[in-house]
């Protein structure tokens, strides 16, 4: 006898379980409708605004300084102008500055080392008393060379303690620094780039690597990133460490020192994080591009497929 009772446990999980099997392949066929390789541009945004906001939160200082150097960015400007009896007295000090006898005391320095290096010989102990002689004057035309261009410092020096630190002269001067440490770091970055490029496709070829186009355009992509990261941020460290011999330079108070040191170097800071962050999110949005397209490629052909199967598996009548 075979028992009907719809309240016994053997008849209760076979009820559920032929329930939960239509919904089941339900599940499976909505998959395999829809391939999905990467996630939707809302899903994407939603991730990556809940990273920024949970590094934000762990690292506050790093969170404000960015934020306060994008502040100095937008309302620094270039600096306050000049009035025109500072500019009367600046232009003064500047060209009290003896450029012709440093000149000259340049050109003494390198031909009395010319000549003490033509009489010296390969050996240590080769220096006879002709070497001798010029050498000591090779040293009194260093120290000649020197005394001139310490006063030359010093009256430049009294000549931007005239301008001031916050004037258009000392924001142009730290901005001429910046720049140049910049295109020298994005200058490594290309060139560490390009020699990375090529030794990587001829390490590829030695050792007989079967890779496509796309993974090598990958890795490229990663290393060239790599180097930009690297070369920016060398850039930005050695512009931090030589900012405060400019500031030093205008003779300024104490406080007003170490605030413009930490405005420059924030917004230095900030100039530098943005422009990595403008790279990354570039790259990602390319990379992300290409998934996009696979993606779609991908449900062509499995749509395709699924049609010809249906097309083979449809019953002919006569």
């Amino acid at each position: 006898e075979i028992s009907t009772d719809t309240h016994h446990p053997a008849a209760q999980r076979h009820e559920s379980d032929t329930t939960k099997q239509p919904n089941k392949q339900r599940i499976i066929m909505n998959r395999g409708n829809q391939v999905q390789i990467v996630p939707d541009a809302s899903t994407t945004g939603a991730l990556i605004v809940r990273g920024v906001s949970a590094f934000a939160r762990r690292n506050k200082g790093i969170t404000f300084s960015y934020l306060f150097g994008i502040l100095i960015l937008l309302l620094a400007g270039s600096g306050t102008k000049l009035t025109y009896d500072q500019q009367r007295e600046y232009n003064r000090i500047m060209n009290s500055i003896d450029l012709e006898a440093e000149y000259l005391a340049s050109n003494d320095y390198y031909s009395a080392t010319q000549a003490y290096r033509a009489t010296k010989g390969w050996l240590p102990w080769s220096c006879d008393d002709l070497c001798q002689r010029n050498k000591k004057r090779m040293d009194r035309a260093k120290d000649r060379l020197d005394a001139i261009r310490d006063e030359g410092y010093a009256r430049m020096s009294d000549a931007k303690a005239t301008a001031g630190l916050f004037s258009e002269v000392g924001v142009g001067e730290v901005k001429d620094s910046f720049w140049e440490y910049f295109q020298a770091g994005k200058q490594f970055a290309k060139r560490q780039s390009m020699w990375d490029a090529m030794f990587m496709g001829i390490r590829g070829i030695a050792r007989g690597r079967d890779e496509s186009m796309l993974e090598y355009a990958l890795k490229v992509l990663l290393q060239v990133l790599l180097n930009f990261s690297l070369g920016l941020i060398m850039a930005l460290f050695v512009f931090v460490f030589g900012l405060w011999s400019i500031v030093k330079s205008y003779q300024p108070d104490p406080l007003t020192a170490v605030l413009f040191f930490i405005c420059a170097a924030c917004a230095a800071f900030a100039f530098v994080a943005t422009y990595l962050l403008a790279i990354y999110g570039a790259a990602a949005g390319g990379v992300y591009g290409l998934a996009k397209m696979a993606e779609a490629n991908l449900r062509l052909e499995n749509g395709q497929g699924r049609r010809q199967r249906v097309q083979y598996n449809r019953p002919h009548y006569e």
